[in-house]
C-alpha cells in the first residue's frame, strides 16, 4: 500500500527506509560481471568491501563479502574482472544500497590468472622455483639448442644475435608449435630432445609476445616439469618484459626477449677480444716490472764488495785466522808461564818443608834400632841404642839418662 504524506504529516524516515529495504530484498540473488576498481580489506574484521564497475558503462556499486568468500576467489586485485553472486540489500542505519556477495570468481583473463596462480603456488611448494637448484650457464657453449617455431621472428632474433656476438657459435634449432592445443606437447618433446644431445650445453626456448591465452602453453605443468628435470641449463625467452609464464620461473635463466637470450648464452667476441688485449697488456707490464725488479736485485747483489772481489772474503777470513792463531799462541804462552811460576813456587815450598832442609840447618832425626822415630823421651829408655840421622851420615849412640824438661822454668 502506498504511503501518504504531506508537509504537515511527513512519514518517519525509519519507516521509509524499512519499507525500501523490504522491497529491495524481495529481489533474487543474481550473477553479475564487473571489474574490481577498489578493494578494502578491514584488519580484524570478517566483512570486507569492494567496488565493482561495469566494463562499458560508468556504473559502479559497493559489494560486501566475508573473508572466506574473498579468499576462495584466489588472488583478487584492483583491475581484476570477476563474476559475483550478489543480492541487493539496504543498510537501515544510513539507507545506502549495497550488494551482499556469497560467491566470487575471476572471469575471463582473471579466471586464467587465478588458475595459473594456483598452479604456481603448488609448484613453488614442491621447490621447482628454488634458486639454489638453478644451473649456471656455460661461458662458451659447444652447441646451443633452440626450441621455437619454424621461420619465426624469435628464431631470427636468436640466431642473428648469437652469430653477431660470436660468429663461430653453433645453433641447433628444434622446431615446435608455440601456440595452440598441441603446443605444450611439442615444445616438451623438443626440449627433451635437446637435453638428450651431449654436445648441446644450453637450451633456449623462445617465442614472441602475445596474450595470456597465446602464452598459456608455456605455463603447462608437463612442460614446466620437463624443464625442471633437464640436465642442460634452460633459458626461457617467452614474450616480452611484462609477460611471465610459469616456464620463466622454473628455467635456470629468464630472458626478457629472444634477443636478450642470445646475449645471455654467448659472450661478445669484440668485448672478449678487448678483455684479452687488456689482459695481455697487463701481463706484459707485470712481466716487465718483474724483470726490472729482479734486475735491480741482481745489480744490488753485484755491487756488494764480496761479489766485486770474491777473494776478499778469503783474505778477510785468512786475516781473522792469523789473528786468532796469534791470540791462541799468546794465550798458551801465558798459561805455560803461569803454570811454571806456580810450579817453581810449589817446589820452593816443598823444599823448605823437606827433612833434608832441616838436616842442612844442623838438626838430626832420632830413630830407634827398629826405625821408629823418637819424638819424645817417653819413646826411649836408658841404655837403649838410638840412631841420629844427620845430613852426611848416621850416628849410633846409647841413652845414658832421660831428663825431662821443666817447662815452667824455661825462659819465655
Amino acid at each position: 500500500m502506498p504511503l501518504t504524506s504531506s508537509p504537515e504529516q511527513p512519514q518517519p524516515l525509519r519507516e521509509v527506509v524499512r519499507l525500501l529495504k523490504g522491497w529491495v530484498e524481495r529481489t533474487n540473488a543474481i550473477w553479475v560481471e564487473g571489474q574490481v576498481i577498489q578493494l578494502k580489506r578491514r584488519a580484524g574484521s570478517s566483512i570486507h568491501f569492494l567496488t565493482l564497475r561495469d566494463k562499458l558503462a560508468d556504473v559502479s556499486v559497493q559489494v560486501s563479502l566475508d573473508t572466506a568468500t574473498l579468499d576462495a576467489a584466489g588472488p583478487v586485485t584492483e583491475g581484476t574482472l570477476v563474476a559475483a553472486y550478489v543480492k541487493a540489500t539496504v543498510f537501515p542505519s544510513n539507507g545506502s544500497l549495497t550488494f551482499a556477495c556469497t560467491d566470487l570468481r575471476p572471469s575471463g583473463e582473471g579466471r586464467l590468472l587465478a588458475h595459473l596462480e594456483q598452479r604456481k603456488r603448488a609448484l613453488q611448494a614442491e621447490g621447482l622455483f628454488n634458486p639454489d637448484l638453478k644451473k649456471r650457464l656455460p661461458f662458451l657453449p659447444r652447441q646451443i639448442g633452440l626450441v621455437t617455431a619454424r621461420d619465426s621472428a624469435a628464431e631470427r632474433d636468436v640466431v642473428e644475435n648469437v652469430r653477431r656476438r660470436w660468429p663461430a657459435a653453433v645453433v641447433v634449432p628444434r622446431y615446435a608449435l608455440v601456440q595452440g592445443p598441441q603446443s605444450a606437447e611439442q615444445v616438451t618433446d623438443a626440449l627433451r630432445w635437446c637435453d638428450a644431445q651431449p654436445e648441446i650445453d644450453v637450451i633456449i626456448v623462445a617465442r614472441g609476445g602475445g596474450s595470456i591465452e597465446d602464452l598459456l602453453p608455456f605455463s603447462d605443468e608437463g612442460l614446466v616439469r620437463a624443464a625442471f628435470a633437464c640436465r642442460t641449463p634452460v633459458v626461457s625467452a617467452i614474450g616480452h618484459e611484462t609477460d611471465t609464464p610459469i616456464l620463466d620461473l622454473v628455467a635456470d635463466r629468464r630472458a626478457s626477449t629472444p634477443t636478450d637470450a642470445a646475449k645471455m648464452v654467448v659472450p661478445d667476441a669484440v668485448e672478449q677480444a678487448r678483455v684479452i688485449e687488456v689482459g695481455v697488456e697487463r701481463l706484459r707490464a707485470a712481466i716487465i716490472q718483474r724483470v726490472r725488479t729482479e734486475q735491480q736485485g741482481l745489480d744490488a747483489l753485484r755491487s756488494r764488495p764480496v761479489l766485486r772481489d770474491p777473494s776478499g772474503a778469503v783474505t778477510l777470513a785468512s786475516e781473522r785466522v792469523n789473528e786468532l792463531r796469534g791470540r791462541l799462541g799468546r794465550g798458551v804462552r801465558r798459561a805455560v808461564e803461569k803454570e811454571q811460576d806456580h810450579l817453581t813456587s810449589s817446589l820452593a815450598r816443598v823444599r823448605a818443608l823437606s827433612p833434608r832442609a832441616t838436616l842442612q840447618r844442623g838438626y838430626a832425626i832420632l830413630t830407634t834400632d827398629d826405625g821408629r822415630t823418637v819424638a819424645s823421651i817417653a819413646d826411649v829408655e836408658p841404655d837403649e841404642t838410638i840412631i841420629a840421622r844427620l845430613i852426611d851420615g848416621d850416628i849410633a849412640a846409647a841413652v845414658i839418662d832421660v831428663d825431662p824438661h821443666d817447662h815452667e822454668q824455661e825462659p819465655a
